[in-house]
């Protein structure tokens, strides 16, 4: 009991409910309790570990790279074999016009980095974002986030941010000659993975290439083959003019990147020179971790069987209390219709071996963002505890 109340004497607190449940290790779709028992993950550290716990050739990634060197420069001066190595397979693997990344330490940090980058190519000042959007906790990811709870103790925040609804193709009118860029999650978060309707983000691109803006999109829950795509925007036949990307890029470690053409990208380094900065981004240890990952879910076949993991967990979550399942590929939003139910479940759950989350805007949503790695098996042991749960009221 030494840690759990150490955690709370000397940690932050992000709540006055924290779980501290306390973790000896975690392995695979596992996590293991120092209470000796072990625990189905079915959350994946919020999207982050897309390969699992301790995927063996993450780990061995970050271990060859420990043994050459940690941090030497500053990003952007060094050429480096990992984050090169990561930056070429991206571009690789995604299509035109994108092809150059910069690579910083979180997705909230990536969203301010894309911003910047949008004032500085346009020249323009205002940005458009999205009701009941999350992109992060910085002040410039706050600022363009839509729930005014999360926000209004901060204030001020970035001026000149207007907000439109999702999938309402009537508010475009709003993005005019004025707008720096448009910014939305691909599936939209914290508001329960709301996914765009068909031929929306076809529009919206359109729109802003009308008005000269340009279009970010945040994939950094959907992103590294969650949605049973590389990013999920390819599932809407459309490309963004800067990507943002974090979470499960890293398979467990704190990465973020975001991705453009060279001529956008290009105006960060002049006028002035440095326009963006980071120390440690693009720090070999994460992009050893990243490559290592991104290679596996290229290469591996997990982004496919994500689609069928999708349907087993829609085949088997069928009960009266869930009222609807949003989302898409491992990335699924369960209704159980209050928020005091869905977190009593929660640790119902939890009590029977079953780790699952909520979401954050959204409380009466469970989410389900269990590693790519689960096995078909597991997705059946972790259905039966929730099934259970609700059927015990």
């Amino acid at each position: 009991m030494e840690m759990h109340k150490d955690f709370f004497i000397y940690q932050a607190q992000t709540t006055k409910f924290a779980a501290g449940f306390e973790v000896e290790r975690a392995e695979g779709s596992f996590i293991y309790g120092t209470d000796g028992k072990k625990y189905l993950d079915f959350v994946a550290g919020v999207s982050a570990n897309t390969l699992g716990h301790s995927h063996p050739k993450v780990v061995e990634a970050i271990k060859e790279q420990a043994d050459k060197y940690l941090h030497v420069m500053v990003y952007g001066e060094y050429a480096q074999e990992k984050p090169v190595a990561l930056c070429k397979l991206l571009a690789e693997s995604t299509p035109d016009p994108l092809e150059i990344t910069y690579l910083v330490n979180s997705g909230a940090e990536a969203i301010d980095g894309s911003l910047k980058l949008a004032k500085r190519y346009t020249g323009r000042e205002e940005i458009v974002s999205f009701k009941n959007s999350y992109h992060g906790n910085t002040h410039g990811a706050l600022s363009v986030s839509g729930n005014e709870t999360h926000k209004r103790e901060f204030r001020p925040l970035l001026p000149m941010v207007s907000f439109i609804e999702f999938n309402n193709e009537n508010d475009f009118d709003k993005i005019t000659e004025k707008t720096a860029c448009v910014i939305l999650e691909t599936i939209q978060g914290a508001a329960g993975f709301l996914v765009p309707e068909d031929g929306y983000l076809i529009k919206l691109k359109k729109r802003c290439e009308e008005v000269g803006a340009l279009l970010i999109l945040d994939e950094i829950q959907p992103g590294f083959g969650r949605t049973g795509k590389l990013f999920s925007f390819e599932h809407f036949g459309m490309v963004p003019d800067i990507l943002v990307m974090g979470k499960g890029m890293g398979g467990g470690v704190p990465v973020g990147a975001f991705m453009s053409s060279r001529e956008i990208m290009e105006t960060l380094s002049h006028s002035p020179k440095l326009g963006h900065i980071t120390t440690f981004g693009g720090n070999p240890l994460i992009a050893a971790a990243s490559h290592a990952t991104l290679k596996e879910v290229l290469e591996s076949g997990l982004m496919e069987e994500t689609i069928e993991k999708e349907k087993l967990f829609r085949e088997l979550l069928v009960h009266p209390k869930i009222k609807n399942i949003n989302g898409k590929g491992l990335m699924l939003a369960v209704n159980l219709g209050t928020p005091d139910y869905t977190l009593s479940v929660a640790k119902k759950c939890m009590e029977k071996g079953l780790i699952v989350f909520w979401q954050l805007y959204r409380n009466e949503y469970m989410r389900i963002s269990p590693p790519l790695t689960i096995s078909l098996d597991e997705i059946r042991q972790g259905c039966k505890i929730i099934l259970e749960v609700l059927n015990e009221g």
